[in-house]
């Protein structure tokens, strides 16, 4: 018993703060009035289990850390993203007007000459409007934020479409709907402005006032999201005094002085009752869709009473003894029953799960946006019991297998099935690592997670499954795997170099992908690029630019940046060195190693040479002869002399993605490349930090001394793999 009670103690302490820390609400006094804040971070899946923080309905959910109003689905965007909608509400109702008779002496001074009180709010939320990755020509229908008379009938019957999930066309414009929306709409409906505005909507989809966003340089649910992802951030202000309600928008997260829209607006008149729900509504359309995610919330609500106590009321002002004590009687009882479960298992089993300081140093539902959780059998079964002939791939993390599960509609689907080799430390934390990291990652060009399983020390990743597997089979002619075509392999380079723009500008987080190479660089049905294998990836803090493994250099020969060796940090700078490699491969058709090319100790050697020979008359001879001249002369010069810039011995003279990325639609010239390849000078001089050259990408100048074998004092540890028997004098020729 006294065992019991000392689990039953720890975990309370342990679980009280992961199920309060889902929604922050409190209250606060400014200038004599009550307010109430909550504050949504993020959207933890844990929230679709508290009733009292959000209420939802129709399609939505929470997924990759974020509130999907309408599905968040790679799969067949015409089938499981059409005609869909969704409600997302704030649990508790809040008293949002008082007649004067009822209010308090304060309010009641400062009542209208109707008689009525109207509270003030506030909120700002940040929201992300994204094409489908398989269809990026259509959009719609667009996402409002809404206040209701009540949150609990859900999306109406046939309120997809235009409807935006708030009405119907029997329905639209009634006063008995009883709710205010501030619409995000980005499909022109014959009564819209255009399909880029922000709209107010009283009662139905026609809004009473609305402005375009266009002249803002805002573009909901932008087409390229190489230069735009789609998101914003949004403020809506009412103010109850003189009712009028003020909307701002802008893509960062300071809020811009002027309002794209300022109406008049008594809520009082509209409302059913005194009381409203606060909350999100979005929808997609029969031929136009898109994702309609809510990706951080926070709103202040003024504190009226009216004589009620609302739900709203209840949850910021419940003492937090009698909270305490609600929680831990509840608790008590579970966990007793678990622990006694748990101390019986323990004392019958014989031996211990290898894994299990692993698994209890882990709290898999802490990580933010956490996939499906597949069993295991699922995996056996689908893998045929890992059977070597549905087998995809190998490495060093463990192995790759083909399965067939069932799909979110239902129906079977092919996924690719990840299993590490996890009875070392090295597994788990290549294993820890990608889990963290990629399912967080939303982008076209990047292998998507599907799913997860960890079970007695076995740990596997679910994946897309890529029907044309990894790059490296088609572009050094293994045997049965298609050779690509021209437009193919540019459109890969441009692929490759997109997702990894996003990996160190675009993400909240700068990551380092620390593997480039084609091998983990797979191809889709229609031979687009999806970069992969993110078991060495980091994702670094804000005010960091590099990341140092204290095991020592990481990654494959040949990918590796020569000042990794000498510095131990992996960098921005870094990748695009293993970018440039990749891209010398696809258009040469060659390895790294360049091992069929006697007399040559590196491909990227034999490139430069022929780069400097006849004043670069010859680089086209580098381009890979299975192509048989097919190819555009001048996109081909274009990719050889990016490789060989991306290829610099020195880190700073390389271009950043953003400068790439020009580079390859043609905005900016091809790189200027010397004639000769640089000597590895070191020190370097440092690479700029962001802000510090984002017009000039290239130092003009530094002042560095030739490092010679002499001169090093220095020892590091390389853990770095041999791919296709590249030597270590490769790396050291490069």
């Amino acid at each position: 018993m006294a065992v019991l009670m000392l689990v039953w103690c720890v975990s309370v302490f342990l679980l009280l703060p992961s199920a309060t820390a889902q929604a922050t609400t409190f209250t606060s006094n400014v200038d004599g009035k009550e307010f109430t804040t909550f504050s949504f971070p993020k959207f933890n899946k844990p929230l679709l289990q508290l009733p009292d923080n959000l209420t939802f309905s129709g399609n939505a959910t929470i997924a990759q850390d974020g509130l999907q109003l309408t599905p968040d689905s790679g799969n067949r965007p015409e089938i499981f993203l059409v005609n869909q909608a969704g409600h997302a509400f704030f649990t508790a109702p809040f008293v949002v007007w008082e007649s004067k008779s009822s209010s308090s002496s304060s309010n009641s001074a400062a009542a209208a000459a109707d008689g009525k009180y109207v509270a003030s709010f506030s909120t700002v939320f940040k929201v992300n409007l994204f094409r489908s990755n398989l269809n990026k020509t259509v959009k719609g229908e667009g996402l409002a934020f809404v206040v209701a008379s009540s949150n609990a009938r859900g999306p109406p019957v046939g309120s997809h479409g235009g409807f935006l999930g708030l009405t119907n066309a029997s329905t639209d414009g009634n006063a008995t709907n009883g709710f205010v929306a501030v619409e995000l709409d980005t499909v022109k409906q014959r009564y819209d402005i255009d399909d880029n505005h922000v709209g107010l909507d009283v009662n139905g989809v026609r809004s009473t006032a609305a402005a375009p966003l266009a002249p803002l340089g805002i573009q909901l649910a932008p087409r390229n999201t190489t230069v735009d992802d789609g998101i914003c951030f949004v403020w809506v202000d009412y103010n109850g005094t003189s009712r009028r309600m003020s909307v701002y928008i802008a893509k960062n997260e300071s809020k811009p002085s002027a309002a794209v829209l300022n109406a008049s607006l008594d809520l009082s008149t509209i409302l059913l009752g005194k009381t409203a729900y606060f909350g999100f509504s979005a929808s997609t359309g029969a031929a136009t869709y898109q994702l309609n995610c809510v990706r951080m919330w926070n709103m202040t609500v003024e504190k009226l009473h009216d004589g009620t106590t609302t739900t709203a009321t209840k949850l910021a002002g419940t003492s937090g003894w009698k909270l305490a004590v609600g929680v831990l009687c509840g608790v008590a009882v579970v966990l007793g029953v678990v622990a006694a479960l748990y101390i019986r298992k323990r004392r019958r089993r014989s031996g211990g799960d290898p894994s299990s300081a692993f698994n209890a140093a882990i709290d898999f539902r802490k990580i933010p946006g956490l996939p499906k959780e597949f069993d295991y059998m699922e995996l056996r079964r689908g893998t045929n019991n890992f059977d070597e002939k549905m087998k995809l791939g190998q490495g060093g993390y463990g192995v790759v297998y083909r399965a067939t599960v069932v799909g979110e509609d239902g129906r079977s689907t092919d996924v690719a099935v990840k299993q590490f080799s996890g009875a070392n430390t090295k597994g788990k934390e290549d294993f820890l690592a990608e889990l963290r990291i990629i399912n967080c990652l939303r982008h076209r060009n990047l292998v998507k997670i599907v799913g997860w399983c960890r079970q007695n020390g076995r740990l596997l990743l679910v994946y897309d499954y890529m029907p044309n597997g990894s790059l490296d089979r088609h572009i050094f002619g293994e045997p049965g795997a298609a050779a690509l075509d021209w437009k193919q392999r540019y459109n890969v380079v441009a692929g490759v170099a997109s997702a990894l723009n996003y990996l160190h500008h675009e993400y909240d987080q700068m990551v380092i992908h620390r593997d480039i190479k084609p091998s983990n660089i797979m191809l889709d049905s229609a031979f687009n690029a999806r970069l992969g294998d993110f078991g060495l990836a980091r994702a670094l803090e804000s005010d960091k630019t590099s990341y140092t493994d204290m095991a020592g250099v990481t990654g494959t020969l040949g990918y590796i940046a020569p000042e990794c060796f000498h510095t131990g940090r992996a960098t921005r700078e870094s990748d695009v060195f293993g970018f440039g490699a990749v891209v010398l491969e696809i258009v040469c058709g060659r390895r790294v190693s360049c091992s069929d090319l006697p007399g040559w100790l590196s491909l990227l050697e034999w490139v430069w040479k022929l780069h400097g020979a006849a004043g670069g008359g010859r680089i086209l001879e580098a381009v890979d002869q299975r192509l048989a001249g097919e190819f555009d002369e001048v996109e081909a010069e274009r990719l050889l002399l990016l490789g060989l810039a991306c290829s610099q011995p020195n880190p700073g003279e390389r271009p950043r993605t953003q400068a790439i990325l020009q580079i390859l639609t043609g905005a900016a010239p091809p790189p200027h490349v010397p004639p000769s390849k640089p000597a590895f000078m070191w020190p370097a001089m440092p690479v700029a930090l962001d802000g510090d050259d984002d017009d000039s990408e290239t130092p003009t100048s530094r002042s560095s001394m030739l490092l010679t074998s002499s001169s090093t004092g220095w020892t590091k540890i390389f853990q770095v793999s041999k791919e296709h028997d590249v030597a270590e004098k490769d790396v050291a020729a490069v």
